[in-house]
């Protein structure tokens, strides 16, 4: 292009010399041939470019229109087809998107492999108690200490290790969460409210050195299908089960079953006799062996470094003295509010009046007249259990789905209430769902009407744990969004959500649902809802602060606890 230009250039030059120097009869003919070709070869070449141009557009806003539902989709030619990567954002959007992933940055070693006998190491590290001797009373701050350092004993000189800590009182059943501080040298404070009386003691855990969630940040990124799912292609006596997810790699054409509504995108590898449009049902496949390398292994070991306790290099228990008070006016100057704590196995939140929802009537009572719909995951699964466990008169109706899937179903005729579950829809590692059952959260929020006897409950979290974050961040905005539409419409209506919550890990599970990939989604979750007229439910710290150990689904008595705080804002008189 740029010969061709300067060859024209070169021929106009000529053209404007004066006369005496101009072309004879013949050789302005033929200088007129050869600017004529020329012109014809830019303007062919400037074609060439425009659809190239078209061409790369269509493929940057291709989610803008998306094909119609259930048709095959040829992807373009990359190792990888993930529709999050090609999403049109507003300016706004973006802006927020920027935001909420600088918030969720995390510090982490030098670059460079680190080796594994430098990595963090508990049981080298210790934690002290700063003022120990000082005399402490409901109400203080009480700040710890913890130095962390690698399985030679030498310290450590960077931080980003994920630790999580509480203080907790074994015969009162007491407890809450601290908050920490990196200090990014290998140090953390932690800062801990003292809120009940007696013989207070501190626990900190390591839950992963800062070297495993390097390595968790990795498979993030690069590996968003090592859990992988799968769907069941009939019609008459032909069937097929193809591999299905947001992320597919190399294989085409694929079926995209992108939704029309909210642009949520899904994807199945299209069957070699059956249409797209004979997908019957949607199931986890399976998980990816062999993510790690042989170094990586090493920082993923129960009992050396997946949530191993640090030990106290001194006194580890303070006594905490009474304090006359009248209300919480103590908590608004602290430096850190828990959003409760456990005394005698009951969540006393730091926010708001909480009732002991401890007898049934006293849960109809509250429920009298309402319409409930619990929507996501199975941890807000376990609310409809709980509740049509507790509730006689709740009655659950044979929907013909199964139970650990929904959607379910309970109605207590006498007193006008009714109990519903669905689950959110995909990415959702249940066993078999219909196909026609797959429904996402916002276009639900959408059929419903609400009022002052409307409640919704939401909670998704777990399930986009393998995912990267900008996946989970549009499906918050498009439940975000609905949300909105709904109060618009029906302001009166009780909106709460569930947060995601801490969870026995293992070496495997650490790569598909570490805690802390659900406390990344969590932060999001928080921030993006803010704004919003809704309650969020702190399961995240309700779990922690229990003693009992760590599940993704926790024992009945937290489940209890979080039924009360929800039904304490469903019915606060």
């Amino acid at each position: 292009m740029t010969v061709l230009c300067h060859a024209l250039l070169g021929i106009i030059w000529m053209w404007k010399r004066p006369m005496e120097m101009r072309c004879s009869y013949i050789q302005f003919q033929l200088c007129s041939a050869i600017l004529t070709g020329l012109a014809i070869l830019v303007l062919v070449n400037n074609i060439s470019q425009i659809e190239h141009l078209y061409q790369s557009t269509d493929l940057i806003l291709g989610q803008a229109a998306p094909d119609r539902l259930g048709q095959p989709y040829s992807p373009a030619k990359k190792e990888y087809f993930c529709d999050y990567q090609r999403q049109v954002l507003s300016r706004s959007e973006h802006e927020e998107q920027e935001s909420l992933l600088q918030s969720i940055e995390w510090p982490g070693p030098p670059r460079g492999k680190i080796q594994f006998l430098k990595s963090s190491d508990a049981t080298h590290s210790c934690f002290v108690i700063l003022s120990s001797q000082k005399t402490f009373a409901v109400g203080d701050i009480m700040e710890v200490l913890v130095r962390v350092r690698d399985f030679e004993g030498s310290p450590k000189k960077y931080g980003g290790d994920y630790l999580q800590a509480r203080i907790h009182t074994p015969i009162l059943k007491a407890g809450t969460v601290g908050k920490v501080v990196d200090h990014q040298n290998g140090f953390y404070t932690i800062f801990f409210t003292l809120l009940w009386p007696g013989n207070v003691t501190v626990s900190v855990v390591l839950v992963h050195p800062s070297e495993g969630i390097q390595v968790l940040q990795r498979l993030r990124e690069e590996k968003p299908d090592r859990v992988y799912f799968k769907s069941l292609f009939r019609s008459g006596g032909t069937s097929e089960t193809k591999t299905c997810n947001v992320c597919l790699s190399r294989k085409i054409p694929i079926c995209n079953y992108t939704d029309l509504q909210t642009g949520e995108p899904w994807f199945c590898y299209k069957p070699e006799k059956l249409s797209c449009s004979n997908r019957i049902n949607h199931a986890k496949g399976g998980y990816l062996k062999k993510l790690l390398t042989f170094e990586e292994s090493f920082l993923f070991q129960s009992g050396i470094n997946i949530k191993v306790p640090v030990s106290a290099s001194g006194p580890d228990t303070v006594m905490v003295h009474p304090r006359r008070m009248k209300d919480k006016a103590f908590l608004y100057g602290s430096k850190f509010v828990p959003s409760g704590y456990y005394y005698q196995d009951f969540w006393m939140s730091s926010r708001s009046y909480i009732r002991q929802f401890n007898k049934p009537e006293d849960i109809t009572n509250c429920l009298k007249g309402k319409v409930v719909h619990l929507f996501g995951d199975s941890t807000i699964r376990q609310w409809f259990e709980y509740l049509t466990g507790v509730v006689p008169g709740l009655r659950t109706f044979d929907l013909g789905s199964p139970k650990n899937v929904g959607p379910l179903l309970a109605i207590d005729g006498e007193h006008n209430i009714m109990l519903k579950y669905r689950c959110h829809g995909p990415p959702i590692r249940f066993s078999t769902v219909s196909s026609h059952e797959l429904r996402y959260i916002a276009n639900e929020l959408d059929g419903i009407v609400g009022g002052q006897n409307t409640v919704v409950a939401i909670t998704i979290w777990s399930h986009f744990s393998t995912f990267p974050v900008v996946v989970y961040i549009r499906r918050l905005r498009n439940i975000r969004a609905a949300i909105l539409r709904l109060l618009e419409r029906s302001p009166d209506t009780s909106i709460i959500v569930r947060s995601a919550n801490v969870q026995e890990l293992g070496p495997e599970v650490s790569l598909f649902n570490s805690d802390w990939f659900s406390l990344q989604l969590d932060t999001v979750m928080r921030s993006m809802f803010a704004s919003l007229n809704v309650f969020v439910l702190d399961a995240w710290e309700m779990s922690l602060a229990h003693y009992l150990p760590h599940a993704l689904h926790p024992k009945p008595i937290i489940i209890k606890n979080q039924i009360d705080e929800f039904l304490s804002f469903v019915c606060p008189n």
